[in-house]
């Protein structure tokens, strides 16, 4: 298992004043289709983070302060960087159930769609 929290909840966050990383792991081209846009965002491919490991993580993650709610497309590769940065030890990670696609369709459809 994996701890997670819903695209509600992540909303809730997002307009809160809470400190965290909201952590995209789509690829760049994807960003230009839906983004969410926050100054708490941070993009780290999951091509990058597979080629280069925990090196290819942005340093706000790498810290370990914050909590981090990982996004991607639809949650699939969102699960895989949360269960892989678990295994190295990573704790206050958090996988975005349904990643944009689902955040777009409940929460905000400005943000887009692809």
């Amino acid at each position: 298992m994996y701890p997670e929290i819903t695209v509600t909840e992540l909303s809730e966050k997002l307009r809160s004043e809470e400190k965290f990383i909201l952590l995209d792991v789509r690829e760049m081209s994807e960003l230009n289709h839906a983004r969410i846009e926050d100054s708490r965002l941070e993009v780290a491919p999951m091509s990058r983070l597979a080629g280069e490991g925990a090196g290819a993580l942005p340093e706000s993650v790498k810290s370990q302060v914050l909590p981090v709610y990982i996004m991607c497309h639809h949650g699939s590769r969102s699960v895989q960087v949360t269960v892989w940065l678990a295994q190295q030890g990573y704790k206050n990670i958090f996988n975005v159930r349904g990643g944009i696609d689902e955040y777009a369709r409940s929460v905000d459809s400005s943000v887009g769609f692809y």
